[in-house]
């Protein structure tokens, strides 16, 4: 059966409503703007990726824990102009009117309701890699270097990888988006890293998808071999290195 016949939902349907569920549950966060600075270190150690469970513990009496995410000094809890709901309803006319569904199409509606996040993606194994790329990121976090981040925790009987989001405010500025990556890099992260805008999450696009679109629109590889040292990185809409 190919996807999506006989009603048998594609692949990006499913891993929508994996996400969807993850983000309803508890989520464990350190809010810079609000927390003493002095709470850090013990908070990013007893919540390492590798050590928190998805389905809580049953010992201590805690529940399901979504994400570990760590906000910046200058991420506010404003909602800001982004409109998610009118997104979602001029997504539901785009698909009833037949027109083609591309980069494009999509990114006009994102504009049009200002929903511009995005983030770089990374995917890791469990324990030691995640950690560390983890501790990296969240630090430069809480250091006002990067707007916010999180981290799906460890997951017994499920995906053995983890993934790191690290957001930015506007997918649409491809120096704000390289900017990030050079960010990242410094922090001493050198793994493969993949930038997804979050008008494609709300709107379901993840990889395999009806619509045949690839749910990341940057890819960055480090190159160790370079002198100096630097990211790679290509724009998958067009194919062409960003420089």
């Amino acid at each position: 059966m190919e996807d999506g016949e006989a009603g048998a939902p594609f692949p990006a349907e499913m891993h929508a409503a994996e996400a969807m569920a993850a983000d309803m549950e508890r989520w464990l966060v350190f809010n810079s703007r609000k927390t003493p600075r002095s709470e850090f270190d013990d908070w990013l150690q007893s919540n390492m990726p590798s050590r928190v469970c998805r389905f809580g513990d049953e010992e201590s009496g805690t529940g399901p824990v979504g994400w570990i995410s760590v906000r910046g000094p200058q991420d506010s809890d404003e909602e800001g102009d982004a409109d998610v709901e009118g997104l979602q309803d001029s997504w539901d006319l785009l698909l009833a009117s037949g027109r083609p569904v591309t980069f494009h199409t999509v990114r006009e509606l994102a504009l049009n309701h200002q929903v511009l996040s995005g983030k770089w993606l990374m995917h890791l194994d469990a324990g030691f890699k995640v950690d560390r790329a983890w501790e990296c990121v969240a630090r430069a976090t809480h250091e006002g270097k990067i707007w916010c981040v999180k981290v799906s925790p460890f997951n017994p009987g499920g995906d053995a990888r983890h993934v790191i989001c690290v957001y930015n405010q506007d997918f649409t500025d491809e120096a704000e988006v390289v900017r990030l990556d050079s960010i990242i890099r410094a922090t001493g992260v050198k793994c493969p890293l993949y930038y997804k805008p979050d008008v494609y999450t709300y709107l379901g696009i993840y990889r395999s998808n009806r619509w045949k679109l690839c749910p990341t629109i940057y890819e960055s590889k480090y190159d160790l071999e370079c002198v100096p040292r630097r990211s790679h990185i290509t724009n998958k809409v067009t194919n062409q290195e960003v420089t």
